[in-house]
């Protein structure tokens, strides 16, 4: 990659801890851990990064781990997603701390995902500014901006987590300098109904529009410059071509705008195995999502897409612009 100029953002961690953190995300060394990690890192890379991701999508990682209990440590519940949340969040500070102790010009880019939600129904309105909030929380975290007037504060204590826990974050705030955005069509939107007395997250196809408010919504809250950080679509080559086009043409009018959104990464590559996969009750084959710019076939092989030529024709103009896409 030196070679080709290439300057890699280094995600850290994506997602899980190593087997022998016994505790996994709760385990009591899990920030010093994972802080000497990035330290060993940054001495053996840092020369040829370009930035460094902390951890992807804590929010992910919080509800998989603490909420659903799916992944270890496996707790159920707002307590559970909080108190892994806390720690995740300890985790990043610690992790960015060290990274700046060992070079203090790098950049720390964030990775979060996105859960575009909008309702019809004037009851649920709050609701909607809610699930910003909470996609909003790991960085205030990080970045010491939850005290006790943020309205998420009284949720994390009676969830458990300490004043002084969240305290020792707000007097010790850690800079991040781009805040990258997850956003995928098929998997980033909601719409928030009622359906007899029982609230709803029905899923919905998610469009430009959409990941142009993700963007301008991160933008605005932290006041960090972003950037695309995933997106892709999943299906045919001429789907994928379509949201390519759209995503860039959306990225591009926002820069028009003067919203500073400085990079875009199609993301996977290749085609990769759905999540269900391990632990669902059909073979491989049945879990193949074709997401990327190369198509894996039933060999395992690569197969070259049309979308290959098409991402790197776009590398190579630059920026994109508004005019020109348009």
């Amino acid at each position: 990659m030196a070679k080709l100029g290439i300057r890699p953002i280094v995600d850290l961690v994506h997602y899980g801890t190593p087997l022998w953190l016994r505790g996994s995300f709760l385990d009591p060394d899990y920030p010093a851990r994972v802080a000497e990690y990035a330290v060993a890192m940054v001495e053996r890379y840092g020369g040829i990064a370009g930035g460094w991701t902390p951890l992807n999508e804590p929010v992910v990682s919080a509800d998989f781990s603490g909420r659903r209990g799916v992944w270890p440590p496996h707790l159920r519940g707002q307590s559970g997603h909080d108190l892994v949340l806390i720690t995740l969040a300890e985790g990043i500070a610690r992790t960015i701390a060290a990274i700046r102790s060992v070079r203090a010009d790098v950049t720390i880019v964030a990775a979060e995902p996105c859960d575009v939600a909008i309702t019809d129904e004037p009851s649920l309105e709050m609701l909607v500014a809610e699930t910003w909030q909470h996609h909003f929380l790991p960085l205030g975290l990080v970045r010491g901006r939850v005290d006790g007037a943020h309205p998420l504060y009284g949720r994390l204590v009676g969830s458990g987590v300490s004043a002084e826990r969240l305290e020792r974050l707000r007097t010790d705030p850690q800079t991040v300098d781009v805040v990258g955005v997850n956003f995928y069509p098929s998997m980033s939107c909601r719409r928030l109904v009622t359906i007899g007395r029982r609230l709803v997250r029905q899923n919905r196809r998610g469009g430009a529009k959409d990941l142009a408010d993700a963007l301008v919504r991160f933008h605005r809250h932290t006041g960090l410059p972003i950037m695309v950080t995933e997106t892709s679509d999943v299906g045919r080559v001429e789907d994928r071509a379509r949201w390519m086009d759209a995503s860039v043409m959306a990225v591009a009018r926002l820069r028009s705008a003067g919203v500073p959104v400085i990079g875009y990464t199609w993301f996977p590559v290749f085609s990769h195995g759905d999540w269900r996969w391990r632990r669902g009750p059909h073979s491989r084959d049945a879990y193949w999502c074709h997401m990327g710019l190369w198509d894996i076939d039933e060999r395992l092989r690569r197969v070259r897409t049309p979308l290959a030529d098409r991402f790197a024709t776009l590398a190579a103009g630059g920026p994109p612009r508004w005019e020109a896409a348009a």
